[in-house]
């Protein structure tokens, strides 16, 4: 009767173990608002899953950490693996390595390079970023001619960190707008990379303040970014009423800026959706089941008319 226990008992214990599955995420950086955002949707959603179990590391902006991570959930032996790239100009590396260990490897938020040439058992779960800076861009311009500038305005553009796509499109996005005949009325006086930091952004807006330039307007490629150059002109004395500025993401905290009557728009990113996008389409390779390549989540225009409808989003 022991022995028949024991072995029912074993049996048991074999069929929950060949039913667990490990995911390993690599995320570019653990101190950014966004990313911390999208991070807790991975793991609220894996948690929430029966016999799914998710490890997450820092990979504190450095490639080779992050290929070394990969390295290591590969050597582990996870059944998937999901990358948020630190430099997305260098994921081929990391798409090699996961695809000659025949580990499905899933890429969140940033879109390698490499996005059209990804192996079967491959995907990229974001939103699409000629959406983004698209929808910032085209609203600023709209304030600006309401406001009575049509004749000619002017303005600075905060970048993201440039070896990320989504500043290199996010900032397209903004000339593209601008090459607009409806808002072409709109000259960048200067551009310069803050690196996604709310810090850097306000000592760079500080910087293009002292020179006494005339502007109307400030795009940023993120949120922080919008806020530290916020953070900058209230330094000064200028009324935000004054100049209009955009962001992309709708964190918490660009959206009580929103409230406070200080950034005029943003572009609201599924953090959570994008998080909770990636754990499924990892779990679906690994159990062979087909999966979109590219799978987009909707950005969404966020001015003070709508943002009630995001404050709990991000």
């Amino acid at each position: 009767m022991k022995k028949t226990l024991l072995a029912t008992g074993l049996t048991m214990l074999m069929a929950t173990t060949a039913m667990a599955e490990t995911i390993g995420a690599s995320i570019a950086r653990f101190d950014d608002n966004f990313l911390t955002v999208m991070r807790n949707g991975m793991v609220e959603y894996a948690d929430s899953l029966d016999g799914v179990e998710l490890q997450v590391e820092d990979a504190q902006d450095d490639v080779a950490r992050q290929l070394d991570q990969i390295n290591n959930f590969i050597a582990s032996g996870v059944d998937a693996i999901i990358v948020n790239a630190v430099d997305t100009s260098a994921t081929q590396a990391m798409t090699a390595a996961a695809e000659s260990a025949g580990i499905p490897l899933v890429y969140i938020n940033r879109e390698p390079i490499n996005v059209d040439e990804l192996p079967e058992k491959q995907a990229f779960v974001a939103s699409n970023e000629i959406e983004s800076g698209t929808l910032a861009a085209f609203e600023a311009c709209k304030m600006l001619r309401a406001m009575g500038y049509a004749g000619g305005a002017k303005g600075y553009l905060l970048m993201g960190m440039l070896s990320n796509q989504a500043a290199v499109q996010r900032t397209k996005d903004v000339d593209d707008v601008l090459g607009m005949d409806m808002c072409n009325f709109i000259e960048i006086i200067d551009r310069q990379t803050a690196e996604w930091s709310r810090d850097q952004a306000q000592d760079l807006m500080t910087n293009w303040l002292s020179s006494g330039e005339d502007f109307q307007v400030v795009f940023a490629n993120n949120d922080e970014m919008a806020i530290g150059a916020i953070q900058a002109l209230k330094a000064s004395g200028i009324a935000m009423e004054d100049v209009v500025v955009v962001g992309v993401d709708a964190t918490q905290d660009a959206l009580a800026s929103m409230a406070a009557g200080d950034l005029d728009a943003t572009v609201f990113q599924d953090a959570f959706g994008q998080g909770e996008g990636s754990v499924d389409a990892a779990l679906a390779l690994a159990r062979g089941e087909d999966v979109e390549q590219k799978v987009y989540i909707p950005f969404q225009l966020v001015t003070p008319d709508n943002m009630a409808d995001f404050m709990s989003a991000n």
